[in-house]
């Protein structure tokens, strides 16, 4: 009897711990995904796009190049329009607001800005002005000039890493490399049959890649420490090449655009350091220059919105892809983010946006924070 009677008391205590309000499992949380927009349940809420504000620019303005250093440092450059043509913008990101900087060589004069790398504790910027190219260095919080060797009658694209920094372009006699190697710039030969090279960038000092227009097509090249020379990329047929990616890892990523039956649509390439993947996502004709490793590890790009009021990205992973809105946008009939850059945790965006009976200004998005 008395085993009995534990065995009851036993069995209450139990239910009673079952039904008991401090034992009740908690309901599923309903998650909207920043990527998606699909409703789950069971996870944490997932951060959105929000609007960040901007200080205006004289429109119509462009925007180059933003890159970040981490969740407390981005820089964002472009041009503005003035009576004298247009001039350079330079924003800054504190993890907190934009704000705009005035105080580097050139600030007041027509001009534009270029890329944005950061080297080292020190940020550089190509800028151009009166025709004449220089890359702005700023340390220790303030700005100086490096002036390039000669005048370039086109400057089509600029890189920088610790030891090392490119200029590309073209003065009358044709393709120009330079390359400045901490004290003086020199002259580098290309692969014959280079016509002129569209794009650079470069991982290391001994590590840097540029896409090419060439007799025969579009190439991708690279350096080795030695020369440039042809890295047999098996490219698509009939493609060009938008943006590559190199990363710390050794993974390198290449966006570009394929014809096919008078039809374009986007490619993808990845290397894993031994083999090349090539991928087609549903991007259509997207231009993939804007596209970066989110910190998420996809990759993130905007596309062409079907939403006059709000911009659109991209999420690839693999072959999923995934499209996600910012913020809506009281009369806007163009919003289009230009550049993308991870910011630590978060996804940082800028570019313009047009509201109904004004022209392009600039405006900034985050995904997170």
């Amino acid at each position: 009897m008395n085993g009995l009677r534990a065995v009851i008391v036993c069995l209450a205590i139990t239910c009673a711990a079952v039904t008991s309000p401090g034992a009740v499992a908690s309901p599923a949380v309903a998650v909207t995904s920043a990527a998606t927009g699909d409703t789950s349940a069971g996870a944490a809420p997932k951060p959105n796009w929000s609007a960040l504000a901007v200080p205006a620019a004289a429109p119509p303005v462009t925007v180059a190049d933003l890159a970040a250093r981490g969740p407390g440092e981005a820089w964002a450059t472009g041009s503005e329009q003035a009576a004298d043509g247009p001039r350079p913008t330079l924003y800054r990101w504190d993890g907190t607001t934009w704000s705009r900087d005035t105080t580097f060589p050139g600030a007041d004069a027509p001009g534009r800005l270029g890329k944005v790398q950061f080297v080292d504790d020190e940020v550089w910027i190509f800028h151009e002005r009166a025709g004449a190219g220089e890359i702005l260095r700023r340390s220790a919080g303030a700005w100086s000039a490096v002036p390039l060797p000669q005048a370039l009658r086109v400057y089509q694209d600029f890189t920088a890493v610790p030891g090392a920094a490119w200029v590309v372009g073209e003065d009358d006699t044709g393709l120009k490399v330079l390359r400045h190697d901490g004290s003086g710039w020199t002259a580098q030969p290309t692969p014959d049959g280079v016509l002129y090279l569209m794009g650079i960038t470069a991982r290391t000092a001994d590590d840097a890649w540029a896409w090419a227009d060439t007799s025969t097509g579009t190439t991708v090249l690279r350096w080795d420490g030695t020369a440039w020379r042809d890295a047999n990329v098996p490219l698509p047929p009939n493609s060009n090449v938008h943006t590559i990616l190199p990363e710390p890892s050794g993974r390198v990523t290449i966006g570009g655009s394929r014809y096919t039956d008078g039809v374009v649509d986007t490619y993808l390439m990845t290397f894993d350091g031994h083999t090349w993947r090539t991928t087609h996502p549903p991007l259509g004709d997207t231009y993939t220059e804007g596209m970066v490793r989110g910190p998420d590890g996809a990759l993130w790009l905007p596309v062409r919105s079907d939403r006059a009021f709000q911009s659109k990205y991209a999420r690839v992973q693999g072959r999923r892809t995934t499209y996600s809105y910012g913020p809506e946008r009281t009369n806007a009939i163009d919003v289009e983010p230009r550049a993308l850059a991870k910011a630590g945790p978060t996804l940082l965006a800028f570019g313009t946006v047009e509201i109904y009976g004004s022209k392009p200004n600039l405006m900034s998005e985050r995904l997170g924070g």
